[in-house]
């Protein structure tokens, strides 16, 4: 099939033929006729970068009255990075129609927008946030409109935009049309489709929640504290890398981008601490290729839009499978081949297994390569570039004689021996000796002073003779305000800072929230949250469930717990239904009124807070 047999208007196949289009991708192919031909509503499942863009918009404007002047259709985007490529993407769509497209936008003056808003546009394609704002000034109305796209719904709600997209959906008319684009279909999606859809039809390119079959999933497993020189081994192994690393944390983040450039790598960061300037100038850096390696949290790179990328590695695993599927969906587009690699440490291999069943993928353990597979694939990766390099004979031939005369000496041999030590040796110096990065079983049973390892903990009952015993803290945060494990982890990294901190058995209530931690590091948990306002912190010698004298938990019935111990830099839970997925390690406050004390602090005496004397 070609786009000239999906009866579309001749100007859109003039457009579009200038940019090559021919032959439409899967979901153009299933979209567009749908579009054209039913009234139903539409959800459609795809990955990113398979060609949505073109699967509504060419059916919108192909719809669109140009001679009404009155906003006829709305796009929804979660980010203002994929505002503005839909909007080119249109605008370029619509060459030789009269179809007037304005996207609006946070990060930008307003004043510039409302000034593009004077002649009003038929199609507009907007963020959230920006649109709402305009709503209210009154500048744009959406009564009239026919037809509403949500485009990667699944991103616009795990970005929080859930009440917003609501109060949006209150001020069309119900006649409109709706189309819906998700990489995934989590409940919530299922939930607006059931609220705001009527009839709705589903269409799926590839198979429901799974990811691309361009992309191949490799991971690697070693020790938490040796990820950094894992990470080196995967650049170093692929020379032609172009891709993403994701980190947990805007900290995470700054500190692996700031040693890649420090060790000669081509990389850059991109986390919510730049300003839209600096974030602007990065992003356009990285799409030209001046940037090799972006490391990026999944916040900051939502609606980056890169169809080539080679690799994505996780540095750290995400905590829900959607946000893998998104993840891995940046590579693999538009056809091309794209690896997605995971970087583990042993008691992450569940969270591996858990991903396969959910994406219906097979992921392959790969052994970190040593020093001397580095080595040789850089040197046949430079013999490979001296063998394709364009020869400029005009440029150079002044040249050669001086270039003969001088290398004469030297037979081929040696010639092509210093040719290779020329730019190898740094590698083979770099790499001597270097020592085996794999994670292997009898690891388990070292002694944590021959590992320095918090992640990969061995034998904790070893560990805890060594460092002392547990301390039992309690909080006054819970399930009510909240908090689960994964939740508590990212406040301990947030107010602590310090990702050595190993958090062992976490138990949480309506009320109070009650964890572990060595006792060698206490104080800095202490006076880390001495001066946290909103949280109150104590040891709970005396708590429910907690033995003072075996250091052991007393299960109680109707607590939530768990057995597996967890790090403060984001250790692994299994996925749980409701709120609990949409964890993240990010900053928190508790919700309403948390300055009324719990009966039983109020009680506590001065002994129990050392750091109050301390202060």
């Amino acid at each position: 099939m070609t786009f000239k047999e999906l009866n579309l208007r001749e100007e859109i196949l003039s457009a579009i033929g200038e940019l090559s289009f021919e032959f439409p991708m899967p979901v153009q192919e299933k979209v567009i006729p749908f579009m054209l031909e039913q009234n139903s509503d539409l959800v459609a499942l795809a990955q990113t970068g398979t060609g949505k863009t073109a699967a509504f918009g060419l059916p919108l404007l192909n719809m669109i009255d140009a001679n009404r002047k009155q906003v006829q259709a709305l796009v929804l985007a979660p980010t203002r990075e994929l505002c503005i490529q839909i909007s080119n993407d249109l605008k370029n769509f619509s060459k030789y129609l009269h179809t007037r497209v304005v996207p609006v936008y946070g990060g930008e003056d307003i004043r510039t927008q409302l000034k593009q808003l004077d002649q009003t546009p038929q199609i507009i394609v907007a963020t959230p946030g920006r649109l709402i704002d305009l709503i209210e000034r009154g500048k744009i109305k959406l009564e009239n409109i026919n037809y509403l796209v949500l485009d990667e719904a699944d991103e616009m709600l795990n970005m929080g935009f859930k009440e917003d997209i609501e109060t949006i959906l209150k001020e069309t008319p119900e006649t409109r049309r709706t189309t819906l684009f998700s990489a995934t279909m989590p409940a919530e999606i299922a939930r607006i489709a059931k609220k705001y859809m009527k009839d709705h039809e589903e269409i799926t390119v590839g198979s429901k929640n799974s990811g691309s079959d361009n992309v191949s999933h490799i991971y690697y497993v070693s020790q938490a504290k040796q990820r950094y020189l894992v990470l080196k081994r995967i650049v170093d192994l692929n020379p032609d890398i172009y891709g993403i690393v994701f980190c947990r944390t805007r900290q995470e983040t700054k500190e692996v981008a700031d040693h890649l450039m420090k060790d000669g790598y081509n990389a850059d960061a991109l986390h919510g601490d730049l300003s839209q300037a600096q974030r602007d100038t990065v992003m356009q850096k990285f799409r030209i290729r001046n940037i090799q390696l972006l490391v990026a949290t999944d916040v900051a790179a939502r609606g980056l839009d890169v169809s080539d990328l080679t690799h994505v590695i996780n540095y750290n695993l995400p905590d829900d499978v959607e946000i893998y599927t998104h993840r891995s969906g940046r590579t693999g587009r538009a056809n091309k081949k794209g690896v997605s690699v995971s970087i583990i440490h042993s008691k992450e291999k569940f969270k591996i297994k858990d991903i396969e069943r959910m994406l219906r993928k097979n992921f392959e353990q790969q052994q970190i390569p040593n020093g001397l597979e580095v080595c040789k694939k850089q040197l046949f990766h430079m013999i490979d570039k001296m063998q394709q390099v364009e020869v400029n004979e005009e440029q150079i031939s002044p040249y050669m004689d001086q270039i003969m005369k001088q290398l004469e000496y030297l037979d081929k041999s040696e010639l092509l021996k210093r040719f290779v030590s020329l730019e190898f040796n740094r590698f083979l110096d770099y790499y001597k000796d270097a020592e085996d990065l794999n994670y292997h079983e009898r690891d388990r049973g070292m002694k944590r002073d021959d590992r320095g390892d918090r992640g990969d903990r061995g034998n904790r009952g070893d560990r805890g003779s060594k460092r002392g015993d547990k301390i039992r803290f309690k909080m006054n945060i819970g399930n009510k305000d909240g908090i689960n494990p994964s939740r508590l982890l990212g406040i301990i990294n947030d107010v602590v800072g310090d990702k050595t901190i190993s958090v062992g058995d976490i138990e949480v209530t309506n009320k109070f929230t009650f964890f572990d931690i060595f006792a060698d590091q206490s104080d800095k948990i202490i006076n880390a949250f001495a001066d946290q306002k909103d949280i109150e912190l104590g040891v709970a010698r005396e708590s429910k469930g907690y033995s003072e004298s075996s250091g052991k938990r007393r299960p109680e019935s109707g607590k939530r717990r768990t057995d597996r111990p967890y790090n403060s830099d984001g250790g692994y839970r299994r996925k749980s239904s409701g709120d609990d997925r949409k964890s993240s390690g990010g900053s928190w406050k508790p919700e309403g009124n948390n300055e009324r004390k719990s009966e039983s602090r109020r009680k506590t005496s001065g002994s129990d807070k050392p750091w109050r004397n301390r202060r």
